[in-house]
């Protein structure tokens, strides 16, 4: 717990941490909000899904693009323009949908609001990383990234729950216009604190790729699409096998079950000083992530849910958090955002993915079917992560990673 006072104790901290907060909560309503509103407009799931996926997929994009260009003009001269776009593109994907306008374009518009979606999440790593880069401050970045991963945990336990409050007292409009007025306050008070800010760096990755071409950082990107597949398949599996098993109340207390053990599992994950290298902990995590999804596949009733939902959330937070040590291990501090915003959107990603695939093997085989999705994932990530573990090495990483960027 000191370990965590310290982080929080930074000097600064908590006046981008707050709003920061307020700004990250909508992140985590956009995918579901965009679902129950495109099905409260059209009365079509299908509609609704590939709206849903269509802004996930938008945000995966475009989401590194505007962290690149966070790296290079600063955070505050992206996000400000950038939450602009997302208001007027939310908030007209709420007037077309109020007036029930058709399907095709409620998905169009719905990808401009996921791909305008202001990346505060990777922007506050960056945050953290630049404020804790000294040899000192290094040893407390871990447990900042931690901190984070909490964070994330804590948004996408309270978002859901708030957003199915307001859709069903009021209608899903009136719940993702809440979302609206918070990511505007939120974005705009975080984008005015300047203290930990990392300065404009501007520079450009020579390669078509970009930052996915430097040491390492594809090979954890299709890292995180797996372990977004576990999100995105457990919500399916979850709401499906309580239905099939006639209590169908009891999946948003499983699937809290799930992220409160992932919660858990991050801020032990964060006290402890490890000695094995990140890279060889990634493995051994997103290893053991798919042994333990392996035990949702035998849940044959409600009480069986709730321990194997705990024991695989409890694994997945260590992976995400080793993953984004890594990646700022790996990567020059030029780039860092670009880098993180990757990850991010390779989770969002793997979440419309899983949750595609998982909806699909519940529809044709049943729905047990729908947790095969998160060993088989995972365990194909643990073996890239194995096969590529020289390139995840970050001693002298980021020194190569160097030679591939240069000032534009």
């Amino acid at each position: 717990m000191k370990s965590y006072l310290a982080v929080l104790g930074t000097p600064g901290a908590w006046r981008f941490l707050a709003p920061a907060f307020v700004a990250r909560l909508p992140y985590a309503m956009l995918q579901l909000g965009i679902l129950l509103l495109v099905h409260w407009s059209t009365g079509s799931y299908g509609a609704a899904g590939i709206a849903s996926a269509a802004a996930a997929v938008a945000q995966a994009l475009i989401g590194p693009q505007t962290g690149r260009l966070a790296d290079r003009y600063g955070q505050a001269k992206v996000l400000v323009p950038q939450v602009l776009a997302h208001a007027a593109a939310l908030g007209g994907l709420l007037a077309l949908a109020a007036a029930h306008a058709p399907g095709a374009l409620l998905v169009a518009v719905s990808a401009l609001a996921g791909g305008s979606m202001p990346q505060v999440g990777s922007m506050v790593r960056t945050r953290w990383a630049h404020v804790l880069g000294g040899s000192e401050g290094s040893a407390k970045l871990g447990t900042a990234f931690a901190l984070e991963s909490i964070t994330d945990e804590l948004t996408f336990t309270v978002a859901p729950v708030l957003l199915v409050a307001l859709s069903t007292g009021f209608s899903p409009v009136w719940a993702l216009l809440a979302a609206l007025v918070m990511v505007v306050a939120g974005t705009l008070a975080f984008a005015a604190v300047r203290r930990g800010a990392p300065e404009p760096m501007p520079v450009r990755v020579r390669s078509r790729r970009g930052v996915l071409r430097l040491r390492g950082v594809a090979v954890l990107a299709a890292a995180f699409v797996a372990l977004g597949t576990v999100f995105g398949s457990l919500q399916v599996g979850i709401t499906s096998s309580t239905a099939a098993l006639g209590q169908a109340g009891a999946a948003g207390p499983v699937y809290a079950t799930f992220s409160g053990a992932s919660l858990i599992g991050g801020a032990l994950y964060g006290l402890v000083r490890w000695r094995a290298g990140a890279a060889h902990r990634l493995a051994a995590a997103v290893g053991l992530l798919s042994a333990a999804t392996v035990a949702l596949t035998s849940a044959g009733s409600v009480p069986v849910l709730y321990g194997t939902a705990a024991l695989a959330g409890f694994v997945i937070a260590p992976a995400v958090i080793t993953g984004y040590t890594l990646v700022e291990q790996l990567v020059p501090t030029e780039v860092r955002t670009e880098a993180f915003t990757w990850l991010n959107g390779a989770i969002g990603l793997g979440i419309a993915t899983g949750a595609a695939v998982a909806g699909q093997l519940v529809d044709r085989f049943g729905t047990g079917f729908a947790f095969l999705v998160p060993p088989v994932t995972t365990g194909l990530a643990a073996l890239l992560v194995l096969a590529f573990l020289r390139r995840l090495a970050p001693a002298g990483g980021a020194v190569r990673a160097r030679e591939l960027v240069s000032a534009s």
